[in-house]
């Protein structure tokens, strides 16, 4: 497990603390609403949680966000689930998004820089955004969309997503998106549960320097989605739109200014979905305004972007980090969109993008991270990314390694902000914050108005000792409903049924005593031998160093005998061997770097290691297979990256059983 560093990585400077975003709010929040005017980022933090409502008026105010009509208070209800943010409110997510358009200085700047695997930037700016969205949501209301009404994308991380969704949001209907790499019973799955009205979609779209044609798939979908009145069509690879369809180019051609549909506060904004692995993806509904004021707090305080900035985060439409990406607009950033393969034409062509599109806030997987450390990357040698003042990273907890290698091979005196949330709030419950050391394996502090703390399994917190994540007080951006479950039943067995009115995640995370936090992943797939608990990410950390493994996966079976079996399994690299000698290596660093007690009982060679569609190691999943489940009905097969692989470890439990 990670141990206490006492010496930061990194520490902002003294100015870097007097010019971020989140010095300037509490100075001004101490002179309008009490906040502490010392103590730094902990006594504002503390302020934050003790004084909820007094906090998040004070972000509505310090970001000027324009409620159409007042609001009664902050709260009407903090009960968990079914809290009640700004009763009486109304608001318009899009308006918010598109209102730098409205200044003449910056409207015929950059809202949007585009990539593709050419690597060529081209620039939407603001006027052509707006002019784009108010055309679009004009169509959609001639096409008889209200409030309400579900619009889906099938549409790859391009700026005509970002215009989709703004007008979705402006008519007050609710997006929903999944990528074109999606197959159609994936994508079904889920737009099947909304029920769509409008269906946006490309022809095919170009990955790895190939085209891949999706006209048969979006077939099936106009087949499969009967609630559908229209079909707009992205002619991406340049073919004409099949019968029925309305052209793009057709609706965007106005240029005509937005109309923005005044909606109550907690209106439905899109709709996201889990991944999947063992049933229908849940549909998670979240809010134009609780949403608004999240990224607002999130993408304004922590990750310090404004005007001036550039955001590039490596994403595709099917993740909770492109809805993230695009709340770069509401704080006048300029977004990178970038449509591609993360690693063409070779591994380090992220940070090549980083560098055409001078991006001040670069973030990655911490999957794509180790990638380019394995692949002997340098990225300043090969690259002027003077411009990127911070590289963050997601989707799984960010090794040590990981931390040094970029410290190394990028800047001495770089941000390195390793964030955690998740889809269900679309935001961070901790990482990022510009005015705080950054530590080795280690995630900042928690997030502003988060009460994020470790508990064991009394409900007892918990400092420096790995405990479930919980949060103990409503977030904006948690979900005000599941799609399809009236009684609320699904969304509060997914978070409250462990700790009633405690919001779990089923994250292993410790809390140190400086206030850090350390992620150690699922708790649903925890190693528990012998007392002893620990995170599967340990374990990857760990194994994955060596050079001769690709990636790996633990699992830890409880026997009916009692008796407990942890197999790894390991996707070596090209021309490794699994032999005795690597075998032993393999247990000498688990030994000695993590805990005797979790050295594998086998180690196996495994042909690959499956994923959710968002590249989420599946670890549950396989766990039920070894257990003796049926693959049908371990996993949701519209969830996998690679169904093939899954019929290896079912092989292995055949063998077992």
């Amino acid at each position: 497990m990670s141990t206490v560093n006492p010496s930061p990585l990194w520490q902002p400077d003294r100015q870097q603390i007097a010019d971020a975003q989140i010095t300037r709010f509490q100075a001004w929040a101490a002179e309008q609403h009490g906040a502490p005017a010392d103590g730094g980022y902990e006594a504002l933090h503390r302020w934050s949680v003790t004084e909820l409502e007094t906090f998040w008026k004070a972000v509505t105010e310090w970001f000027d966000v324009r409620f159409t009509h007042p609001y009664t208070r902050v709260l009407g209800n903090r009960d968990m689930p079914g809290a009640e943010w700004f009763p009486g409110a109304t608001i318009n997510y899009a308006a918010h998004a598109l209102r730098t358009a409205d200044d003449p200085a910056r409207a015929d700047t950059p809202a949007i820089l585009h990539v593709d695997e050419t690597h060529e930037p081209r620039p939407v700016t603001w006027s052509e955004l707006r002019g784009q969205v108010g055309s679009l949501a004009a169509e959609l209301r001639a096409l008889g969309v209200r409030p309400g009404d579900r619009v889906s994308g099938y549409l790859p991380n391009i700026p005509e997503a970002v215009a989709a969704l703004l007008a979705t949001a402006a008519v007050g209907a609710v997006w929903t998106s999944c990528a074109p790499d999606f197959g159609a019973r994936s994508v079904l799955d889920r737009f099947q549960q909304v029920e769509p009205v409008v269906l946006f979609t490309v022809d095919g779209y170009r990955y790895g320097g190939k085209e891949h044609d999706r006209r048969d798939t979006v077939q099936e979908l106009r087949n499969e989605l009967p609630s559908l009145r229209a079909v707009v069509h992205i002619p991406l690879l340049g073919t004409k739109a099949p019968e029925g369809a309305l052209e793009w180019s057709a609706l965007t051609s106005a240029d005509v200014t937005p109309v923005y549909e005044e909606v109550p506060f907690d209106h439905p904004l899109w709709v996201l979905y889990s991944s999947g692995t063992t049933g229908l993806p849940k549909a998670i509904v979240q809010s134009q305004g609780g949403i608004l004021i999240e990224h607002l707090k999130q993408i304004g305080l922590h990750s310090d972007l404004g005007p001036d900035d550039r955001f590039f985060w490596y994403t595709s439409t099917g993740w909770m980090m492109w809805n993230f990406l695009v709340g770069g607009l509401l704080t006048g950033t300029t977004i990178v969109t970038y449509d591609g393969s993360p690693g063409y034409p070779e591994t380090g062509a992220q940070w090549a993008i980083a560098e055409r599109t001078g991006a001040t806030l670069f973030g990655t997987s911490a999957a794509y991270v180790m990638a380019c450390r394995k692949a002997d990357v340098h990225p300043t040698r090969d690259h002027d990314l003077s411009r990127v003042k911070c590289v963050a990273t997601t989707g799984s907890p960010l090794p040590p390694d990981g931390f040094r290698w970029l410290h190394d091979e990028v800047r001495d005196d770089l941000w390195i902000a390793s964030v955690s949330g998740g889809t269900d709030v679309c935001s961070c419950f901790a990482g990022a914050v510009p005015t705080l050391p950054v530590h080795i394996g280690e995630l900042q502090a928690p997030s502003l108005g988060t009460d994020l703390q470790a508990w064991d399994p009394a409900g007892e917190p918990l400092t420096d000792e790995v405990g479930e994540l919980v949060v103990t007080n409503p977030m904006p951006s948690m979900p005000i409903r599941f799609w399809n479950d009236p009684d609320g039943t699904r969304y509060h067995d997914s978070y409250f049924d462990t700790y009633p009115g405690v919001w779990r995640h089923g994250d292993w995370i410790t809390l140190t005593s400086r206030g850090s936090v350390v992620i150690h992943g699922r708790s649903d797939s925890t190693l528990n031998r012998q007392g002893v608990r620990m995170g599967s990410a340990d374990i990857y950390e760990a194994v994955e160093r060596l050079p001769e493994i690709r990636e790996s996966l633990v699992i830890g079976l409880e026997q009916s005998d009692g008796g407990y079996w942890m197999p790894l399994f390991v996707h070596l690299a090209p021309g490794a061997t699994l032999d005795d000698a690597l075998r032993s290596r393999i247990k000498q660093v688990i030994r000695e770097q993590l805990s005797p007690r979790h050295v594998p009982d086998e180690i196996i060679e495994a042909p690959g290691v499956p994923h959710t569609l968002t590249g989420k190691r599946i670890e549950v999943p396989v766990k039920r297979l070894l257990s003796g489940t049926p693959l049908e009905k371990a996993v949701n097969p519209g969830s996998i990256d690679n169904l093939e692989l899954l019929k290896f470890y079912e092989e292995i439990a055949r063998k077992r059983a």
